[in-house]
């Protein structure tokens, strides 16, 4: 399975299937955008590029890799192997094309029925705070931001949901799409089933609430004590000791009378129904990932699990192991509950928004779309006395600190977080298989390089150097498609950053919203703040250095 880099969680069942859902944005003459939100660990470059072969085989030039977007919910529950560099599917023992053609074709045909329900309609987008469903999982990291900066926002965490609302003109409301950051990792390591975790479930339950609905349901309340699934322990106590009680009292139950036949419930009228039923398109919700690098689902905290205390704050260690410290959710110790209840918080608040969705989506249909090298950008920065500074990034590298895991799964081994030192035995480890040289020593410190994937080329790339960065406008939204996990001060630096572009250049209005679509059409590890960087967390898994660069570069292309 793909996320905890696990060799031992292999998958042995379903908790529920994974889904690939797609909105389309067309104008009736011009361009038009492709969003798809999949419930995966990640998008996968090859994948993509795969599936842009099949749509350009059906349609020509209409859908290509710039105005497609193949985003991950990044659930840790999915299944492995379908990345196409080394780094990736070490843990997966390689490339599995099962896992590969499983996603390449269930994108094309989500996307297929999203181009064949193209028909007039609007959109509209709401904003609102989620409040317990996220805690920052390195707060120390993010108190090396500067004061000034952490002082414009109340949290430590991007609590802020943005929802569209799709309203088609004959049939009403048929789905909605909202960006929210929260990692998907309330199904653990340990976990053996296939699940779209927390975002996953939040799909469903939002599908089956405007079901249900329409039905005669007429809240989420409804629904959440009607129809949400619930484990059989939390419904009958001891039901292993009391099967036979069980049996008798399922046999009890009477079959509800029939109604008696009127014009409404005639066989015509009935028929008729059902053929125009048939017609609508179902209504789909998708649950999208954002600046989710540093923000866990984990909600209660991250304690040790020998003592019950809290781990240290510092270095998430207990006694100064990594292995013992682990992040609690709601439901603990029960992941399934966990899952559920995150699950709920944000479906409850996506019904929310969507009931009170009313601001219209208008202006243009645009996008931008770039490769960039990575590795050897040359980036202009501010120096800390006044001036600026042109600095080059390097290949990529990944440090100790990757290897300690976080609390959400801690790595093995005496790794830990924070360590900007590393040991002389792994050093003697990672020398037999690429030694880095002084150059790339000084470029990635103070991270102390554990692989040196950017320069390992055997049997072929570790790891990625070019990479895809995309902007999507529909109106006054815009999506930043990045291809990697921003922590929540990059991300709100990089949307600010964007916003201000936008906001000048005379072509938007200043209620522009910006999202950041984390996990996107590709996948490059983590994008930190310098300053987060410093402290040597988990999240410092970033590739190239320094980690401004897509703060610098996504600006220019907008």
């Amino acid at each position: 399975m793909m996320g905890y880099a696990n060799m031992e969680q292999i998958a042995s069942g379903i908790h529920f299937r994974l889904r690939a859902r797609t909105f389309i944005v067309a104008e009736p003459q011009g361009n038009r955008v492709v969003f798809v939100n999949l419930d995966a660990c990640m998008a996968s470059q090859i994948v993509k590029i795969k599936v842009i072969e099949r749509l350009k085989a059906r349609y020509g030039d209409l859908y290509t890799e710039k105005n497609v977007a193949i985003s991950g919910i990044h659930t840790h529950a999915g299944p492995g192997g379908y990345l196409q560099y080394v780094v990736y599917i070490v843990t997966s023992l390689g490339f599995v094309r099962q896992s590969f053609d499983a996603l390449v074709d269930g994108i094309e045909k989500s996307v297929l029925q999203a181009h064949e329900n193209l028909r007039p309609g609007s959109i509209f987008v709401n904003k609102g705070e989620l409040l317990d469903a996220s805690i920052s999982r390195s707060p120390s990291a993010y108190l090396n931001n500067p004061a000034s900066e952490r002082g414009k926002y109340k949290y430590n965490v991007d609590k802020e949901m943005t929802l569209l609302k799709f309203v088609d003109d004959q049939w009403g409301p048929v789905g909605s799409f909202n960006w929210f950051a929260t990692h998907g990792t309330s199904m653990s390591r340990t976990n053996s089933l296939i699940s779209g975790d927390n975002k996953g479930a939040a799909a469903r339950f939002m599908e089956d609430w405007f079901e249900q609905s329409n039905a005669g349901h007429s809240s989420a309340d409804e629904l959440v004590s009607e129809g949400i699934p619930r484990r059989v322990s939390d419904i009958i106590s001891d039901f292993r000791n009391n099967h036979h009680e069980l049996l008798e009292l399922a046999a009890s139950f009477q079959s509800p009378p029939g109604k008696a036949a009127t014009k409404i419930l005639s066989v015509a009228r009935r028929v008729r129904g059902i053929l125009r039923e048939a017609e609508k398109p179902g209504f789909v919700s998708a649950f999208c990932q954002s600046n989710c690098g540093d923000v866990s689902p984990n909600v209660l905290g991250a304690f040790c699990i020998d003592s019950g205390l809290p781990c240290d704050f510092n270095h998430s260690t207990c006694g100064g192991k990594n292995e013992m410290c682990y992040g609690r959710g709601p439901g603990y110790p029960d992941e399934f509950e966990s899952t559920r209840i995150i699950g709920e918080r944000q479906f409850r608040k996506a019904v929310d928004l969507f009931n009170k969705a009313s601001e219209k989506l208008e202006g243009k249909i645009d996008y931008r779309h770039s490769y960039l090298d990575f590795s050897q950008l040359e980036v202009t920065i501010p120096k800390q006395n006044g001036g600026s500074e042109t600095v080059k990034t390097c290949p990529a590298a990944m440090g100790f600190a990757f290897a300690a895991g976080t609390t959400d799964g801690p790595g093995a081994f005496d790794f830990t977080q924070g360590d900007d030192k590393g040991n002389p035995f792994w050093r003697l480890v990672r020398d037999l298989l690429k030694k880095p040289d002084k150059e790339q020593i000084n470029c990635q410190y103070p991270k102390p390089i554990l692989l040196d994937t950017g320069e390992m080329k055997q049997p072929y790339d570790w790891a990625p150097s070019i990479l895809p960065i995309q902007i999507l406008q529909v109106g006054q939204l815009v999506i930043l498609s990045v291809p990697g996990e921003f922590t929540t001060m990059a991300g709100r630096r990089l949307r600010d950053a964007v916003k201000t572009v936008v906001t000048t250049t005379g072509e938007s209005n200043s209620n522009v919203h910006v999202v950041l679509a984390g996990l996107t059409n590709s996948y490059s590890q983590y994008v930190t703040t310098f300053e987060e960087y410093q402290v040597q967390r988990y999240e410092v898994s970033t590739w190239f250095i320094p980690p401004t660069c897509l703060s610098n570069y996504l600006p220019q292309l907008s």
